[in-house]
Parts: structure tokens; C-alpha cells; sequence
């Protein structure tokens, strides 16, 4: 808990076993009730060991004094392991909690629709299935993803869009339909296949490692989509096409090199962006006060 800029010396919560952190997994998403206020609900995505293997599951927490409990499980078993494990969750537009999951290392999960891994799912905030789901009786909302690291909205035109990191390059941003099947492992980059969606825009032989992302509603990027990038080290600025939501009219980078790893870009209420750095996940080099919340105001 942050409070008037600083951060209180107790955390809300501390995972017990079977909580497990290793490699990419861990305490990997967090998203708040639109009704925190009255109900005091968080969600949280975490990593955990049953027996010898390894999954992942979404939480409900109840927050009462700046301390929280688990208040509900509401989906486990999604396939976890030291890599791949997704992690991002957010409530949509619409109030439903949009979860991405990675294919655990085992691509061709993310072919298989009886398989949570590889997916991005959604929920009702009870955690049951909603009714106009595209696959009935099934949380999995698109399908054939590697590893998303990022879901976002488009404020103007609602449409909903995700990023995803590719084996060698070929990083992806999408633009996520209901029921669609993003092609891994078949296809990446430009390749195509029928019944698979190829990307919007991909890094080619670049590695971004997209994670996550906001769409900017005031000041001068208003309506530019933001993409935190972990091994870019930059935060990935796309402009998209007024008139056609699969159209990347241009991009470009900011801060490359100044913070690290990105983790995570969010907008506050207050119009400010919030940075979160991931220098400290074994695969940066932390700096002086790693890691960070950085905030800025761009053109302020």
C-alpha cells in the first residue's frame, strides 16, 4: 500500500505455501474492483505448487485496514511452470476480469481447448462463466498465444488488444476477437494459416518482450496505445488507425535504455502514467533504488 507517496512498511498480504515464486512465476497480476470502494475487492494471479507440478490460479481478496485476506478462489489449475505462465489480469469495459495465461512450455497447449494454458480467459468477477462466452460452458476467450504479458482497451473504439512475446522475435500486439485463434505454434510474424489471425504489428528480428500496457486518455499522446517492454527496455508508443482498429498507423520508443525493464504502464486517475520496473526478475541489472514506480507527465 502507497499512501500520499510513500509505502508502508507492512504489505497487505503475504502469500503462504503452496504460494511459489520462481523463475517467471510468482505474484504475477493484480486488478481492482471498479466497486473497491464499497466491497473492497482485489484479484490477484499467483503462481503455486501442487505436488510435483506447478499451476497458477486467480484469487479474490478482501482488503479491510490496508491489511487483505483470500476471500474466494476463483479459477485454478491454469498450467504454470519456471517460464510462461502469462499473468496479466484486468477488468474490461464490459466488468469482466480478462486473464492471460502462457503455454507453460508445452506449445501445443495452446491449440488445445480443453487446455487453460495459452489462452486468455474471462470470468464474471464471481469467478463463474459468462453467458456470451464464444466457446459455451469455457472461460477461454481467444486462443493460440505463446505468452501474453498485456491486455488493453481501445477507449474509443472498445475493441480489445494484447501483447504476447515470440520464441525468437517476432513479438506481437494484437487485436483480440472473441473466439479467435492467434496461431501459436503454427504461425508467427507474417506468416498465415486459415483459421489464425496473424498480428497487427510484430518486432521482426527485434526482441521487445512486450509486457504490459494502457491506452492514454489526455494530454499529448491521448488515444496512443503504451507497451511497457522488458528486454527493449523502452516504452513502445503506437498510434493505431482512427478508422480501422487492426491498422498500426506508427510507432515509436521512448526512455529506451533510462529505466530498465519495463514491467508494467498504467494512466491514473489523475492523467499521470505509472511506470513499473522489473530490473530485479534475474534477468536485469538492478540499479540504485531497483525496483521502482516511476511516474510521469509527459508534456507537463
Amino acid at each position: 500500500m502507497i499512501q500520499q507517496g510513500r509505502l508502508l512498511p507492512e504489505p497487505l498480504i503475504t502469500f503462504p505455501a503452496p504460494f511459489t515464486s520462481e523463475g517467471e512465476g510468482g505474484l504475477l497480476g493484480l486488478a481492482v474492483d471498479p466497486d473497491f470502494a464499497a466491497n473492497h475487492w482485489l484479484y490477484v494471479y499467483h503462481t503455486y505448487r501442487q505436488g510435483d507440478s506447478t499451476y497458477n490460479r486467480v484469487v479474490r481478496l478482501r482488503e479491510e485496514n490496508n491489511r487483505a485476506r483470500v476471500d474466494k478462489v476463483l479459477i485454478d489449475g491454469i498450467p504454470g511452470d519456471v517460464i510462461h505462465n502469462g499473468g496479466r489480469l484486468k477488468i474490461g469495459p464490459d466488468r469482466r476480469l480478462y486473464i492471460t495465461t502462457g503455454d507453460a512450455r508445452v506449445p501445443e497447449r495452446a491449440q488445445d481447448l480443453s487446455s487453460l494454458a495459452g489462452k486468455i480467459l474471462r470470468l464474471n468477477l464471481d469467478g463463474t462463466i459468462p453467458a456470451d462466452n464464444p466457446f459455451p460452458q469455457s472461460p477461454v476467450y481467444s486462443w493460440g498465444h505463446r505468452n501474453p504479458q498485456g491486455i488493453g482497451w481501445s477507449p474509443s473504439s472498445g475493441r480489445m488488444y494484447s501483447s504476447e512475446h515470440g520464441p525468437f522475435a517476432h513479438d506481437e500486439l494484437n487485436l483480440i476477437e472473441p473466439g479467435g485463434n492467434y496461431g501459436w505454434p503454427v504461425i508467427q510474424g507474417d506468416q498465415q494459416a486459415a483459421g489464425m489471425t496473424a498480428p497487427i504489428l510484430h518486432s521482426g528480428d527485434t526482441t521487445w518482450a512486450p509486457a504490459g500496457m494502457t491506452f492514454v486518455t489526455r494530454g499529448p499522446w491521448r488515444g496512443r496505445l503504451l507497451v511497457a517492454n522488458l528486454r527493449g527496455e523502452q516504452l513502445l508508443n503506437v498510434a493505431l488507425d482512427p478508422g480501422n482498429p487492426s491498422v498500426v498507423q506508427s510507432f515509436s520508443v521512448f526512455y529506451q535504455n533510462k529505466y530498465g525493464r519495463l514491467r508494467d504502464v498504467v494512466e491514473g486517475p489523475d492523467g499521470s502514467l505509472y511506470l513499473l520496473t522489473s530490473n530485479r526478475d534475474g534477468r536485469g541489472e538492478p540499479g540504485p533504488g531497483d525496483d521502482r514506480i516511476i511516474r510521469l507527465r509527459p508534456g507537463r
